[in-house]
């Protein structure tokens, strides 16, 4: 037992089915042990036999069928299901290209999602690979139920830009343990170590408090209506504490404005905390944590009868005016969404493929660009 005791429950677990299979020369159609047997076995909870046997169908070793067990696949298991294409396309690289990758998103109501999936659905295309996308709309346990969907219609491998939350999901757990592959984008689960490509959020805001600064700016408020403080929040403002610190400006946490709501409807601005804060001047640039939060704070300026940007300034991370670069208006951190698509997919590809670069964990900093437009100014004089 002492080598076993360093080997995870999980993996005893499959090592024990596969001995079984061998030893009993069981066929394909033969049932296996049942959850429940290989938890009194075992001693291990539910979740951690649903793991092994996920690993297990993964490698289509076993075949899982709701309400009635596991069994060793049949031959007809080993080929792509009939979700994916009737053929499987030949990748560039000459392998087998399995069909589908399911994409989870959050929403998809901004430019930078959109950007972001353009970047996704080019390195699919290239690659002979197409996507399912289902959204989450910020919840976790819509993020659970669409993880089983996908991986239950065919999915190969996932792509998410995960809901964020202290608790975290046990679905991109369970499959971490098991070995489905996934790549986290934006967002990744502090401690846990997955495949994980995002901007780098901290540079982002330095770059923005550093523009505002040079204009003259030293009351600079940074602003998120995330109805959650994820880490990418959390990163950002801590981008923006250590780019005033390394102004040795004092750090006022009331220009930290994080505790509110969307503005849902322009009338109901008045009402909106912002409001209090744009109209009575008590900072001079505010600097947006998402792109529809920019042109919110824009809004409420003009129906406070402040201009932009000779009244106050506006730096947005990303840019919400236009999806053709050259027609925006607005000073925004470019976070290079299509290329963060584009890198995220070819490296779930990669792992599919079971390439060299993917036997290791992975964290890709994708380094982001300040773009002035004409939402800022020097600091007006009061």
């Amino acid at each position: 037992m002492n080598t076993n005791e360093r080997v995870p429950l999980y993996q005893q677990i499959q090592d024990y089915v596969r001995q079984i299979i061998t030893t009993e020369k069981m066929k394909p159609g033969d049932r296996i042990p049942t959850e429940k047997e290989l938890m009194d076995q075992f001693q291990v909870s539910k979740i951690t036999v649903a793991n092994a046997l996920t690993g297990l169908a993964n490698e289509k070793l076993i075949a899982r069928v709701p309400g009635k067990g596991s069994f060793v696949a049949e031959e007809n298991d080993i080929v792509p299901s009939t979700s994916t294409p009737a053929a499987a396309i030949k990748g560039r690289e000459g392998t087998l290209a399995a069909g589908m990758v399911g994409v989870i998103m959050p929403s998809i109501h901004d430019y930078f999602a959109i950007r972001l999936v353009e970047g996704i659905e080019q390195a699919l295309s290239e690659k002979g690979y197409r996507s399912m996308i289902m959204f989450t709309h910020g919840r976790l346990d819509k993020e659970k139920d669409v993880i089983k969907e996908l991986k239950a219609l065919g999915a190969e491998g996932l792509l998410i830009f995960p809901v964020d939350e202290e608790n975290y999901n046990e679905e991109i757990l369970g499959m971490k343990l098991s070995g489905f592959p996934f790549v986290l984008i934006d967002r990744y689960l502090p401690g846990v170590e997955t495949h994980y490509i995002a901007a780098d959020g901290r540079r982002g805001t330095k770059l923005a408090v550093e523009h505002l600064w040079e204009l003259g700016h030293r009351d600079i408020a940074i602003c998120s209506d995330s109805p959650l403080q994820t880490v990418t929040v959390q990163e950002r403002i801590e981008g923006y504490i250590d780019a005033l610190k390394g102004k040795g400006a004092l750090i006022n946490p009331a220009h930290m404005i994080t505790d509110f709501q969307p503005l849902s409807l322009l009338k109901d601005a008045e009402s909106h905390p912002l409001y209090r804060y744009i109209v009575n001047r008590m900072v001079t640039a505010y600097v947006s944590l998402n792109g529809r939060l920019g042109v919110q704070i824009h809004q409420i300026a003009k129906q406070a009868g402040l201009r932009v940007p000779e009244d106050v300034s506006i730096v947005s991370f990303d840019d919400p005016t236009s999806i053709v670069e050259e027609f925006s208006i607005f000073t925004h951190v470019n976070q290079f969404e299509r290329d963060m698509g584009y890198q995220a997919a070819v490296k779930l590809l990669e792992v599919l493929h079971g390439h060299e670069t993917a036997k290791c964990y992975s964290k890709i900093l994708i380094e982001p660009e300040l773009v002035v437009r004409q939402t800022t100014a020097r600091v007006p004089q009061i």
